[in-house]
């Protein structure tokens, strides 16, 4: 399969080391000194898993060099994602099918926005891993997963071959007839650790320790729940149960990525996590104090941050 992965951050570049482990022909969009080490040195993944180096990597800052892709999974971050839209909408052909693996909830109509509805599957996945150095992934814990399906909620004939390519390259994975169901889900998990981690400048674990975060966090998951229970999805107390289950086995030092881009001074999805509960809050006139906390606390740093 001809393969595009747009960003190649840990996690495009984790998911598409694998693929390409399996033999696919996979594109890496990446740019700057991390492009350059990736053409020149190939693109290194270090992981439980079984490090794996990919090499000669294909790489290049300009996907209109690409022809007849199969799919693009789109993996930089969410202010990115209309501005990939407009790049990759020239290439793609009847059969191209893109799929967002972002966090956030908003990924896949950002993209419906700019290109034609019938190309674009909705998406998520579940990994920790980060660019360690240009032209390294370091993937450190979690099961690696994408979770897919069309939005139409059918199970069609294009995701069962995505299926199959998947499973071929050893990804764990699931073809979901519930995507939105499964994206709100993957957001209350994201939202309720990442934001918080930046506020508090702490670790999963330290988090966890603390009585009054914890609280904290479970305050910021119900308001979420509500939140989506107002927009016809269907998650609930049974899934923030699910979720804390999670949160409470992940590896004591797990940060999240927005936690790690505020601390460094970057610009970060704060905006697309608490930020979109608050906006929903206040357009379905539902109660969000301790995202709207955290969400306006965490601001300043991020306008500043986008300087």
């Amino acid at each position: 399969m001809n393969i595009v992965i747009y960003g190649t951050g840990g996690v495009g570049g984790y998911f598409g080391a694998r693929l390409a482990e399996a033999g696919n022909n996979v594109t890496f969009i990446a740019r700057g000194k991390h492009l350059q080490a990736i053409q020149k040195n190939g693109l290194q993944l270090l992981s439980p898993k079984g490090d794996y180096l990919v090499k000669p990597a294909n790489a290049t800052d300009d996907i209109s060099e690409i022809k007849d892709i199969d799919v693009i999974f789109v993996c930089t971050k969410t202010w990115q994602v209309a501005e990939v839209a407009e790049k990759i909408k020239p290439v793609l052909n009847k059969n191209t099918m893109v799929i967002s693996l972002l966090n956030g909830v908003e990924n896949q109509d950002v993209l419906c926005s700019v290109i034609d509805k019938k190309h674009v599957l909705g998406g998520l996945c579940l990994v920790v891993s980060k660019v360690e150095d240009y032209g390294i992934i370091n993937h450190m814990s979690y099961e690696p997963t994408i979770v897919f399906g069309e939005l139409n909620l059918e199970i069609s004939e294009r995701a069962l071959q995505l299926e199959k390519i998947l499973n071929e390259a050893g990804i764990t994975n699931r073809l979901s007839n519930s995507i939105f169901k499964e994206i709100w889900t993957k957001f209350l998990y994201i939202t309720t650790v990442s934001a918080i981690g930046a506020l508090t400048r702490s670790t999963n674990g330290e988090m966890i320790a603390s009585p009054e975060i914890y609280q904290l966090m479970k305050g910021t998951s119900k308001e979420i729940v509500a939140v989506a229970q107002a927009k016809g999805i269907d998650i609930n107390e049974e899934t923030i149960e699910k979720t804390f289950k999670i949160i409470d086995n992940q590896p004591y030092s797990t940060t999240a990525s927005l936690q790690r881009d505020i601390m460094e001074g970057k610009p970060s999805e704060l905006e697309a996590q608490n930020g979109t509960v608050v906006k929903f809050g206040k357009q379905l006139g539902v109660p969000t104090p301790i995202n709207d906390f955290i969400y306006y606390c965490l601001l300043p740093q991020e306008k500043r941050a986008r300087l």
